[in-house]
C-alpha cells in the first residue's frame, strides 16, 4: 500500500468501499445489542456480564474464584461512581455499559492519538492533525491515484471544528473522539448527516432522489434486472424514507434514515441492574449492594479487570 492509498484508509471522511453489484451498502448507525445472548436472568446472567463488562472481557472470566472475583468488581464500582459521592446512579452504570460496548471506539483513538499528538503535551491541534495526515501529498497538485486530497483536508477540518467545542482548534481527547467518531455524539450528528448528503447528491441539490439514493447502495454494472432487495429499498424510499412525498429526502428525513432513535438498551439494562441490586428500594447502589450481586454482574469467573481499569482511565 503506498502512502496515499494509506491516507485514503485513514482519511475521517464519511466513504465506503465500492460494494459488489448485489451487495448492499449500509449508512445507518444503529446503536449495538449488549450481546447475542437471551435476557432470562431465571436461566442464567450471561446477558448481564457482556453488558457489564463487554462481550469479549465477559469471555475470559472462568480464572477468579469468588473472593477474587468481589474484589475486582469493587474496584470497577470505583471507577463507575463518576462524582466520587459513594453511589452508582443509573446515569453513572448507563455510561459504564456503554464504555464496555464502546471499548473498540477508545482503543482506536488511543490509536491514533499517539500518531498525531506530535508534540506530546497531551492535545491534538488541527495543524497537527494536518501534517501528520496529509503532509507534502498536498504539495501534488495532480495526484496520480484520483483522490482531492485538499478537498479531504477542507472536509475534515469543517468537521474538526465541529468537534472542536472551545473553537481554538486544538482537541482535548473527548475531542479528538468525536472527531474520529462523530455518529456517537449528539452534537456531532449534523455533521454526519451534512457528508452523508454530499456523498449521495450527485446534482448537489441539497436533497437525496430516489435514483441518488438507489445509486448509493447498488451499482447495475450492466445488470438489467435488479435484486429483490434493490426493489424493496425503492418501496421503504417512497413509503417511509421520504416523508413529505416530495421525491426526495430532505436533512431532517436523511437524518431519520441513518441515525434512527433506536431503543436504548444501556438505560434498560442499566435500570435492571439497579432494581435486582438496590436493597434498601432508594434508586441508587452502594458498593456493597453491587458486590453482594457480585453473580448478577460479572457472576464467579474471571476477567482481565486490570485492564478494563486502565481502558477506562480516559472515559
Amino acid at each position: 500500500m503506498d502512502l496515499r492509498q494509506f491516507l485514503m484508509c485513514l482519511s475521517l471522511c464519511t466513504a465506503f468501499a465500492l460494494s459488489k453489484p448485489t451487495e448492499k451498502k449500509d449508512r445507518v448507525h444503529h446503536e449495538p445489542q449488549l450481546s447475542d445472548k437471551v435476557h432470562n436472568d431465571a436461566q442464567s446472567f450471561d446477558y448481564d456480564h457482556d453488558a457489564f463488562l463487554g462481550a469479549e472481557e465477559a469471555k475470559t472470566f472462568d480464572q477468579l474464584t469468588p473472593e477474587e472475583s468481589k474484589e475486582r468488581l469493587g474496584k470497577i464500582v470505583s471507577k463507575i461512581d463518576g462524582d466520587k459521592d459513594g453511589f452508582v446512579t443509573v446515569d453513572e452504570l448507563k455510561a459504564w455499559i456503554k464504555f464496555a460496548q464502546k471499548r473498540w471506539i477508545y482503543e482506536d483513538v488511543e490509536r491514533q492519538w499517539k500518531g498525531h499528538d506530535l508534540n506530546e503535551d497531551g492535545l491534538v491541534s488541527w495543524e497537527e492533525y494536518k501534517n501528520a495526515t496529509y503532509g507534502y501529498v498536498l504539495d501534488d497538485p495532480d495526484p496520480d491515484d484520483g483522490f482531492n486530497y485538499k478537498q479531504m483536508m477542507v472536509r475534515d477540518e469543517r468537521r474538526f471544528k465541529m468537534a472542536d467545542k472551545d473553537g481554538d482548534l486544538i482537541a482535548t481527547k473527548e475531542e479528538f473522539t468525536a472527531f474520529l467518531h462523530p455518529e456517537e455524539y449528539d452534537y456531532m450528528k449534523d455533521i454526519v448527516v451534512q457528508e452523508t448528503m454530499e456523498d449521495i447528491d450527485k446534482n448537489a441539490d441539497g436533497f437525496i432522489d430516489l435514483e441518488e439514493y438507489i445509486g448509493d447502495m447498488y451499482s447495475h454494472d450492466g445488470n438489467a434486472d435488479e435484486p429483490e432487495w434493490v426493489k424493496t429499498e425503492r418501496e421503504q424510499f417512497v413509503e417511509f424514507r421520504d416523508k413529505n412525498r416530495d421525491g426526495k429526502m430532505d436533512k431532517e428525513e436523511t437524518k431519520d434514515w441513518i441515525l434512527p432513535s433506536d431503543y436504548d438498551h444501556a438505560e434498560a439494562e442499566a435500570r435492571h441492574l439497579v432494581y435486582e441490586s438496590d436493597q434498601n428500594k432508594d434508586g441508587k447502589l452502594t458498593k456493597e449492594e453491587i458486590v453482594d450481586k457480585y453473580d448478577l454482574f460479572v457472576g464467579s469467573q474471571a476477567t482481565d479487570f486490570g485492564e478494563a481499569l486502565v481502558r477506562h482511565d480516559e472515559f
